[in-house]
């Protein structure tokens, strides 16, 4: 029977042929990078199959495990713990998981993932069509690839996909998406050879076409999708343009793949193309100018494309074919039953914070700001399991780490209330999504799920309410459990010295719209809150200098969105001190010793204190003598962000 919602979204829910196979929906599992759950010699862990299955129950089509390397000499290796498809040996693993996604309905891709440019980590070295030095730092120097060389990764790409099918998947893929092998050749900035693999996009085609045509001599009953750039975005290093992008997947289908996923950016791109901010949709672009270019040929996308609506409507126009999803379902694994149960007020939205790269990019395994369970699929510990003894709990705030835990003690069955001295729910992530400069409504929508969750769960809001120690005597015996999630509070005494009448602002008031900001203002602190404040400021007109006692600004933002920060201080044109003491605030401005030892006035109506911000814990001391159970989750444990909030509000929610 027709559930509600795929009868809303009748376009991307309807049935689709592809080849020889029928697809249940137009929703295809992407790759998604790799997760570094694997051991370093390529083998899947026990923690990546309980993953995995967590991937083949989304629902979806179509589903991509993530990328392989194709060579046992580990220069296609990106990632510490990336799996590997080189030897007959990991067929076993490979089983497995084509098997799960088999046994839930979907189509099984294997992608096969040679790193090129970014690879080698094992090796100190790289492997790339020319020597083009690297311009992030981390990455290995390059060597080029011989003729021989090149011969030897096509077949190895071949065999690759042999094994691919011979472990039970029915058809593979290969990527170029963030600038990995394929797409070196493909682009000006990294292919310079005067070759026949370099100079005129034909040649520089070369590679790719070579790669296609191996493959399906290899597999020739099993489909090949292949990854493309429509923009590469890589204009400041002479990259490749738009059009020819386009031109390389007129060659890619020439040559008989099965689908084009369109991809944008590379690692080393200083443009962004998948973090909040980018709108939702910006790229769409891209995907209909592929479709009309090649009517036949099935075009998958999904870049920053987070909501299914949007999609069902873009399948509906003929922008493309399938919607190709990841990190949407890596936020939330059951959106897609959400989705067709009508149930999308209940959906964790993916806020673009890309939590997950970051920590690939420091070789860590991947996490999820929204999704704290996340790699912890093998542990017990992190499901949510009916609590052996029902309790009656009061939570303290109703920031994200009290309203994640609330929300997770709620599913488990106990009775939850949430106290709130102010009238809505969202503590200082309220007022940062009000004047956060990226895609406020990704921010505000983690506000919306709490708010639908604590619906549909039955936890009581009490907003407008102070929790002290006189109104804990009111409820002495009513509670079993209290949770302080109290956030964080301004550290005053930590403040320079105001005199001659000026006020220094708490900068959580200000982002709440409780104290108005008139003409110049100085904002002390340049980690996130800081910066959020004095770019919403400097949009509204108002002249802002940042003063910070580290030596960089943005100190505690993740590691993707530092330089988005960056560049908006730069296009804003907010003045910034760094490595400064402040010594006091007077009539005349802020008086400040800078980084060389200098001192200086900055002059300024307002004075915003963005930090030093401190946990707020006192209710710790104040109810211990007053109740059961006792518990500290989010900032008021120490002042984190978002996701730590999240994560350790689910942790305790699943344990108490």
């Amino acid at each position: 029977m027709t559930k509600p919602g795929e009868a809303k979204l009748s376009s991307l829910f309807q049935k689709a042929k592809w080849g020889r196979f029928e697809l249940k929906n137009r929703v295809k599992y992407g790759a998604c990078c790799v997760s570094n759950y694997n051991t370093r010699d390529g083998h899947i862990t026990p923690r990546e199959l309980a993953r995995t299955r967590v991937i083949a129950e989304t629902g979806c089509g179509m589903i991509t495990n993530q990328g392989a390397y194709p060579d046992p000499r580990g220069e296609g290796k990106a990632y510490f713990r990336q799996i590997a498809i080189f030897d007959d040996k990991f067929l076993p693993q490979f089983e497995t998981v084509a098997r799960m996604i088999h046994d839930n309905g979907g189509v099984a891709i294997q992608q096969i993932l040679h790193a090129g440019r970014y690879g080698g980590i094992d090796l100190g070295y790289c492997i790339q069509p020319s020597i083009v030095p690297q311009t992030l730092p981390h990455f290995r120097p390059p060597r080029e690839i011989t003729r021989e060389q090149i011969r030897q990764t096509v077949k190895e790409h071949a065999e690759a996909a042999v094994r691919a099918v011979r472990a039970g998947f029915d058809g593979t893929e290969i990527t170029s998406f963030m600038g990995y092998l394929l797409a070196t050749f493909n682009s000006r900035f990294t292919n310079q050879r005067t070759d026949e693999y370099g100079g005129s996009i034909e040649n520089r085609g070369r590679f790719m076409r070579e790669l296609i045509d191996a493959i399906k001599q290899a597999t020739p009953d099993h489909p090949l999708i292949v990854r493309l750039n429509g923009a590469e975005l890589m204009d400041r290093w002479g990259g490749n343009s738009e059009d020819e992008c386009f031109e390389l997947m007129e060659q890619a289908a020439g040559c008989g793949v099965d689908m084009i996923s369109v991809t944008v950016g590379w690692q080393e791109a200083p443009d962004s193309s998948i973090g909040r901010d980018i709108p939702p949709g910006h790229w769409n672009r891209l995907a209909a100018r592929a479709k009309k270019l090649m009517p036949d040929m099935p075009i998958a996308f999904g870049v920053r494309l987070p909501d299914a609506v949007m999609a069902d409507e873009c399948i509906k126009s003929g922008e493309f074919d399938f919607w190709e999803v990841c990190r949407p379902l890596l936020a939330d694994p059951q959106m897609l039953h959400k989705v067709a149960e009508d149930r999308t007020d209940e959906i964790r939205r993916c806020v673009g914070s890309l939590n997950c790269l970051s920590r690939l990019f420091r070789d860590l395994p991947y996490t999820c700001t929204m999704n704290p369970a996340l790699g912890h699929e093998v542990e017990p510990e992190y499901a949510i399991t009916p609590a052996a003894v029902k309790k009656k709990i009061m939570v303290v705030g109703a920031g994200p780490g009290g309203m994640e835990f609330a929300v997770t003690a709620a599913q488990r069955g106990h009775a939850v209330t949430v106290f709130e001295k102010s009238d809505r729910i969202g503590g200082m992530l309220s007022g940062y999504a009000a004047n956060d400069l990226a895609n406020r409504a990704d921010l505000q929508s983690v506000i919306s799920y709490y708010e639908a969750m604590a619906g549909k769960l039955g936890i009581e809001l009490r907003l407008g309410t102070t929790v002290d120690p006189h109104l804990m005597r009111e409820m002495l015996h009513t509670y079993d459990v209290a949770v302080i999630a109290t956030g964080t509070m301004l550290h005053r005494a930590a403040l320079p010295p105001a005199e001659d009448g000026r006020k220094i602002l708490d900068g959580l008031d200000v982002v709440l719209g409780k104290e108005k900001v008139t003409g110049a203002v100085a904002v002390l602190g340049g980690g996130k809150v800081g910066l959020t404040i004095a770019e919403s400021l400097a949009t509204q007109g108002h002249a802002v200098t940042i003063i910070e006692t580290a030596k960089r600004l943005a100190g505690d933002v993740i590691p993707t969105f530092k330089w988005r920060h960056s560049a908006w201080v730069e296009e804003l044109k907010i003045a910034s001190i760094t490595g400064a003491r402040v010594r006091k605030v007077a009539a005349d401005g802020v008086h400040v010793i800078d980084g060389k030892g200098e001192s200086r006035v900055v002059a300024a109506d307002t004075v915003i204190a963005a930090s030093p911000r401190i946990s707020n814990h006192a209710l710790m001391t104040d109810l211990e003598w007053m109740i059961d159970e006792l518990h500290v989750c989010g900032d008021a444990v120490l002042p984190r962000g978002l996701g730590p909030s999240i994560h350790d509000g689910y942790r305790l929610g699943c344990r108490v």
